[in-house]
């Protein structure tokens, strides 16, 4: 996908989470995402839009902290949401391409990296707004899906920070079926290492549509299909939350 692909996602996204928050009430429980009400899902996903448009606007070389998420609630914080997701969107629009600055996760330029990022990071916490109001979340486009698959996999826990290990090697697949690509997972002590491919035997597969699958990786659904050794999709349940800051 290009960056211009990824900001209209980011785009859209966020008026769709502003939307949903809006209708379930900041006082709403989120149930993806146990223990939060909506104003904890505006707070954290506001608060991690100014921090990207700070790298992206000032340029910075370097890391800097996220800053203390407000203690507003209500309209108050629909419209501070709202404010923060427009400059970030708008700061991604108006950037040179070549714009140096930090980033954490391997792309072909810092603004690609910013662009893909803040687009799953708001499609993911979307889905969290709309599990709020209860029913069906608004779909997931399956190449965007898997995109964000492979930045989850290639990325994020390709890191040193990757929780998702065992005292002994093992196998875990990842099969999309309604995109052509898979990966798998080759587990140790290490950090696990992702390969892009769909053959030989695993200790366990995890198949489903892009879409289903995006979300059961973000641990807001359970897998769709399990096949081999369930204690293996059981781990990265209990060991593959991303924190950020």
């Amino acid at each position: 996908m290009e960056i211009a692909e990824y900001t209209a996602v980011l785009d859209r996204e966020g008026l769709l989470l502003a939307q949903a928050a809006e209708e379930a009430g900041t006082d709403t429980k989120v149930p993806t995402c146990p223990g939060w009400q909506v104003r904890d899902l505006l707070r954290h996903t506001g608060t991690v839009h100014r921090w990207a448009t700070r790298f992206v606007a000032e340029a910075l070389p370097d890391f800097h902290p996220g800053r203390d998420e407000p203690a507003l609630n209500g309209p108050e914080l629909l419209d501070w949401f709202r404010e923060g997701h427009r400059i970030l969107v708008d700061t991604l629009w108006a950037a040179p391409p070549d714009v140096e600055c930090w980033s954490f996760l391997p792309a072909p330029s810092p603004l690609a990296f910013w662009a893909r990022r803040q687009a799953h990071e708001t499609t993911v916490h979307r889905l969290d707004a709309q599990s709020a109001l209860g029913g069906t979340p608004s779909p997931v486009d399956g190449g965007f899906a898997a995109d964000g698959i492979g930045e989850l996999l290639t990325g994020f826990h390709a890191r040193s920070r990757s929780s998702v290990r065992t005292d002994r090697p093992r196998t875990l697949r990842v099969r999309v079926t309604d995109q052509p690509v898979s990966w798998t997972l080759r587990l140790s002590e290490g950090p696990p290492v992702a390969e892009r491919d769909a053959d030989g035997e695993v200790d366990c597969e995890l198949s489903g549509p892009a879409a289903r699958l995006y979300l059961a990786l973000w641990n807001r659904v359970p897998f769709p299909q399990i096949t081999g050794d369930a204690s293996l999709a059981a781990l990265w349940r209990e060991t593959s939350a991303i924190t950020w800051g």
